[in-house]
């Protein structure tokens, strides 16, 4: 069974009216969820309020500019990779940018299709060989069933395999369990099955490889 790519959830703060539409509809198009906001305050409030994969965020917005609103979100616990669009090219502002929290920086005008490149890379898993995923102190060896690492391997049935895969590519996102029945089970499946599974791996790999958020679902855990 392949494992159906779920939508990234994109938030864009962009203050101009046509960029923001011209992005949105794009990024749309390239299979991300896009939410888009027009000043720092909106973008303060729904950086916490919701959860996303990935930030674009313009520098020069009204309300809290672009810097200061990346430092807030990071601080109340915002861990989402941050892509910076702005005007200002130099070193120093460059350097501001990052030492905020930005992990990556675009300046204007760009080539959409080096944003698009530049998003694709801030959500590319981190660490491992390019067939494994991080699980706390393990590897997921993807398309093998088994957890490398630790104290030894660990082999998983496929359904264990493919919602543990689900929940390591985004390893902050929080799922719903409509969105992991959606991704790792046959559609016959009931949502129970989803709980059913969670039980069997924490079974296997200790009660923390997998965080309950409760009235929301499931994330991945430090195990």
């Amino acid at each position: 069974m392949t494992v159906p790519a779920l939508r990234p959830r994109l938030l864009l703060v962009e203050d101009d009216p046509d960029l923001s539409q011209m992005l949105a509809e794009l990024l749309d198009e390239e299979g991300y969820a896009v939410t888009a906001v027009r000043d720092g305050q909106a973008g303060l409030h729904r950086g916490l309020v919701d959860d996303w994969d990935v930030l674009v965020v313009d520098r020069g917005l009204p309300g809290i500019e672009g810097v200061d609103l990346v430092t807030r979100l990071r601080s109340r616990g915002l861990t989402a990779p941050v892509l910076f669009l702005t005007a200002r090219g130099t070193v120093a502002d460059r350097v501001e940018g990052l030492d905020a929290g930005a992990q990556d920086y675009v300046v204007k005008p760009f080539d959409v299709e080096e944003v698009l490149a530049r998003l694709r890379a801030l959500l590319r898993p981190m660490g491992g060989a390019a067939g494994e995923l991080t699980v706390g102190s393990r590897r997921l060896v993807v398309g093998e069933q088994r957890l490398v690492g630790g104290d030894g391997e660990v082999m998983l049935s496929g359904r264990e395999a493919r919602l543990l895969e689900t929940l390591a590519r985004r390893p902050t996102r929080v799922f719903t369990r409509d969105e992991l029945l959606s991704a790792a089970f046959d559609n016959a499946d009931t949502l129970g099955a989803v709980d059913t599974y969670v039980y069997y791996l924490r079974r296997k790999l200790g009660k923390s490889v997998i965080d309950t958020v409760h009235g929301v679902g499931y994330r991945l855990g430090a195990s």
